[in-house]
């Protein structure tokens, strides 16, 4: 059960946008599902926590394409998407540094 949580999880983590232009907010994201990946290997993160996580990702992909559904992506967008980042960044920190792990 646990197992098949992580690896949907991961699936989803690894599922993002490919063709983006974007190219440094892209780099980011690969680090970020990389820090997660890392995290669950490593027993940092419940198996609720990388749920978590991976939500967040997603919600991630979703701010992007919100930008680039015109063509175009403003200073203002840019923006937002560096602060939802920045937020799950901060989360992604918390959770692998918490008292909780998987073992």
């Amino acid at each position: 059960m646990k197992k098949s949580v992580v690896f949907a999880a991961l699936a989803v983590l690894v599922s993002g946008s490919v063709l983006a232009g974007t190219p440094r907010y892209d780099a980011r994201q690969q680090h970020q599902r990389e820090r997660i990946v890392n995290g669950v290997q490593n027993g940092e993160l419940t198996a609720r926590e990388t749920r978590r996580l991976a939500a967040g990702q997603v919600h991630l992909n979703r701010v992007e394409r919100r930008a680039k559904a015109d063509g175009v992506v403003t200073g203002r967008e840019r923006a937002h998407m560096q602060h939802e980042a920045n937020q799950q960044s901060r989360r992604i920190h918390r959770q692998k540094h918490d008292a909780q792990d998987r073992n």
